[in-house]
This record gives structure tokens, C-alpha cells and sequence, in this order.
């Protein structure tokens, strides 16, 4: 099955397991080339990953903006690269309610590379191709974006986050909200 990862580290040959917020380092990729793309232009800083996409019924993912133009402020100018590998079931499993990502705990080698000069961009093209679709923050109705905000809020007191700076975005405009 073909992966990808992507990173800001160019020149990788191998991927090797790191620890994000879960229990034990993995290497974590995805069946979908623009959802490896998120990983490029992470909004919470590390070792957190959050991203506020999720699915269609026709399996395409979908970024979700949670105030205006959040996927171009988080994105755009932000270069990297996306790593593809070939890998076979026995060595990764699928990862819980993420019906697109795979870990692996061994290392993986890489079978090629694609440099990403800017990832808004990369996110437009892949808009245009109908492989990814942004959710507009203008057309959220104040009830889904009431549901997001409570899930951020409920993820930041999980992982003990209260004091990130890029947060109190999402608190600005919650606030906004009756």
C-alpha cells in the first residue's frame, strides 16, 4: 500500500518512530497525499497534532476553518515535503477513528519525495482536483462551530495545553458566539 508523510526535514531516507501524544513513539502516515500535507503546517506546536478535518461520505478529507481564513494563515509560505512509501498490512496498523492514517513502530524506508514550495497553494490545487475540500469558516452555522470550539476545549484540557498562544484565537471567537 502507498503512504505518505509529510515534514519539514528534507532529505529523510528512512522514517523512524517519534513520540507525539500517544503512548509510544510511531511513525505516522496516511493513505491520502493531501491529508499527509496537514503535517506540514501544524497550527498547535509539537508534540501535539491537531486538525480540525475529518471526512465526506466519499471519503475525501475536509479542513474545516474555525475562524476566517485559518487553513491560509496556517499554510500559506510554509514550505516542506512529502515523503512516499510502500509498505505492506503487516507492518502498520490503522489508527482509531482516522480512517485514512497508519502507524508504524518500526522504521520505514522512503521510495520518494515531493518538495512543497508552499502549502496553501498544494492545498488550493488539491481543492481544484476534488481531493480535498475546505470547509469555510463563513459557512459554518454558529451551532457547528459551537461543537468545534467545545472539542478544542475539551482536547486542550486533555493534554493540558490552557496556556498556547494560537488557542486564544479559537477563545476570541467562541466568545462571539451566543
Amino acid at each position: 500500500m502507498l503512504l505518505y508523510h509529510g515534514s519539514n526535514v528534507g532529505g529523510i531516507k528512512a522514517l523512524e518512530p517519534k513520540q507525539a501524544d500517544h503512548e509510544r513513539p510511531y511513525v505516522y502516515m496516511t493513505t491520502l497525499e493531501a491529508v499527509s500535507a496537514f503535517y506540514l503546517c501544524n497550527a498547535v506546536r509539537r508534540p501535539y497534532y491537531w486538525f480540525p478535518y475529518g471526512f465526506t461520505k466519499d471519503n475525501i478529507p475536509i479542513y474545516h476553518e474555525l475562524y476566517p481564513d485559518a487553513l491560509k494563515e496556517v499554510s500559506n509560505g510554509i514550505s516542506g515535503y512529502i515523503y512516499r512509501v510502500e509498505a505492506n498490512e503487516s507492518q502498520v496498523i490503522p489508527f482509531k477513528n482516522i480512517p485514512s492514517a497508519r502507524l508504524a513502530i518500526k522504521s520505514v524506508v522512503v521510495d520518494d519525495v515531493k518538495k512543497t514550495n508552499n502549502v496553501y497553494d498544494y492545498f488550493l490545487e488539491c481543492e481544484s482536483k476534488g481531493i480535498l475540500k475546505i470547509g469555510k469558516f463563513e459557512d459554518k452555522s454558529e451551532q457547528s462551530l459551537k461543537n468545534w470550539y467545545n472539542m478544542i476545549y475539551e482536547y486542550v484540557k486533555e493534554k493540558n495545553m490552557i496556556f498556547s498562544p494560537r488557542l486564544l484565537v479559537c477563545k476570541i471567537y467562541t466568545d462571539k458566539i451566543p
